[in-house]
């Protein structure tokens, strides 16, 4: 499983393989940034949770989208999902069934407007409302496309749902190559998990160091965690002293 780290800190990006980084670090930001291998992400779980809505348009993520594009190599850009646990929906007052098609249209408009690629994520709370979410894509979701799966983060005290859910998924198109997202350290040292994930992305580390009186946004502790899990899927911890820049 590939794993990306998720920062607050641009700086911090040079010295991680990968990374994950959220659009809501960079509306403000006018210079490029050193990075390697990057996923921008939409903010959605910050939007939808606080605001009950999407605050900026298709337009305006695909205008980061494109104008980030040339730094490092940004992989893929997430779509503009909407979460489906019974907190999120009494946000937005929709129902599960709605934040499924929300979620495809905004995945259709992003596709339409940037020149990167757009991974489109499933959204429901059962086992089978992602399986009808992949119905309701139909045909959009290529063979061997990399897909998000949303509405796992809060759910990492019980490893055995988010079984449920990617077995569910991994049956009806074992082809997918799915991401798990925000997941945390139980959940990325289940051997299980990982095996029926292609990448997922943590801040885990982040939440840990400060629940712990430490430094939530140390590098070290952003390197110790990476390191941690890397390790213990087998691969080297990432030691490049100069990072790839941007294509300016």
């Amino acid at each position: 499983m590939k794993f990306y780290i998720g920062l607050y800190r641009l700086p911090h990006i040079r010295h991680f393989e990968n990374s994950f980084i959220s659009v809501n670090q960079l509306r403000n930001r006018k210079s490029p940034f050193v990075v390697n291998n990057w996923i921008m992400d939409s903010g959605a779980f910050t939007e939808i949770s606080t605001f009950g809505h999407y605050r900026f348009s298709e337009e305006d993520y695909a205008s980061q989208i494109n104008k980030w594009a040339t730094c490092g190599n940004l992989e893929l850009a997430v779509s503009q999902d909407y979460m489906c646990e019974p907190f999120m929906l009494a946000k937005t007052g929709l129902n599960i069934i709605q934040h499924q098609s929300l979620t495809i249209n905004r995945y259709d408009n992003l596709v339409n407007l940037c020149n990167v690629t757009i991974m489109p994520v499933l959204q429901g709370y059962t086992p089978e409302d992602y399986c009808h979410h992949l119905d309701m894509y139909g045909e959009r979701l290529n063979y061997n496309q990399r897909v998000g799966v949303g509405s796992i983060c809060k759910r990492n005290s019980n490893p055995k749902e988010i079984i449920k859910i990617l077995e569910s998924i991994n049956h009806k198109r074992p082809d997918l190559r799915l991401h798990g997202f925000g997941l945390k350290i139980t959940s990325l040292k289940n051997a299980y998990i990982t095996s029926l994930l292609y990448s997922a992305d943590s801040m885990a580390w982040s939440y840990a160091a400060r629940r712990e009186g430490r430094d939530a946004n140390s590098l070290q502790e952003a390197l110790n965690f990476y390191n941690n899990i890397t390790n213990q899927q087998g691969t080297k911890p990432f030691q490049k002293e100069f990072a790839m820049r941007c294509n300016i």
